[in-house]
């Protein structure tokens, strides 16, 4: 779907381009109005900000309808993000060949969480053959009840459920993308901010793993075509 830039100040090109280079690279907003100057364009960050907060949600949702199709083995965890001096939890799924597959942020780590995100992973990439977690209880629980529920739909296909640490490596490996792009962000002040943010990193981890069909452009031109 078309994103609306109406009431925007500034040309779409200039607002993707400022919104692809904060959620691609590690630095603060600060520096990116800088950057943005340097460049012919005076923007402040409290501006760059809501670029990012509110552009990015919906690109990321294009880019979940967009991508290529993932492999039924799947990879499920969670990690870390401090939001308003607090830690929250950034549920995170990709596929036995390490590409997303969905993320959510979560205020609380528990079966409800788990059981929403399992909902939304489900709804954007199908149910998959098997799915490899922690030790974690919440995530087991959450798991078990989407079986529950496919049972008595009818449909015959049960999930998998691995509790492997190791296998989990690929996904641990995935997370430090994440985290060394938040890093510089030193935190963030909402709980909203911080999910539309991470929306926007996602983004540019997918196209860095070449989870869209490229045809030969670069990266910021897949990271716009996701916006039209």
């Amino acid at each position: 779907m078309a994103i609306e830039f109406k009431g925007v100040h500034y040309p779409k090109a200039v607002i993707l381009h400022a919104v692809f280079f904060y959620v691609r690279y590690a630095v603060s907003y600060r520096d990116l109005e800088e950057i943005m100057a340097e460049r012919g364009v005076v923007v402040d960050h409290a501006t760059l900000n809501r670029w990012v907060v509110n552009f990015s949600p919906s690109i990321a949702a294009n880019a979940q309808a967009r991508k290529r199709r993932t492999a039924n083995s799947w990879r499920m965890d969670e990690t870390y993000i401090r939001v308003r001096g607090k830690w929250t939890y950034l549920y995170r799924a990709v596929d036995r060949d390490g590409q997303t597959l969905d993320f959510m942020l979560s205020e609380r780590r528990d079966l409800a969480a788990a059981r929403r995100f399992f909902k939304q992973a489900i709804a954007a990439n199908g149910v998959p053959d098997r799915v490899v977690i922690d030790k974690s209880g919440a995530n087991l629980a959450g798991l078990m009840a989407v079986n529950v529920i496919l049972k008595f739909t009818g449909t015959g296909h049960l999930v998998t459920i691995r509790q492997v640490k190791y296998l989990n490596n690929i996904l641990e490996q995935d997370h430090r993308f994440i985290k060394r792009i938040t890093g510089p962000m030193m935190g963030f002040k909402a709980f909203h901010s911080a999910a539309g943010t991470i929306a926007g990193i996602e983004v540019a981890h997918m196209i860095r793993k070449d989870q869209f069909a490229a045809n030969g452009i670069t990266a910021f031109q897949q990271f716009a075509a996701l916006a039209a």
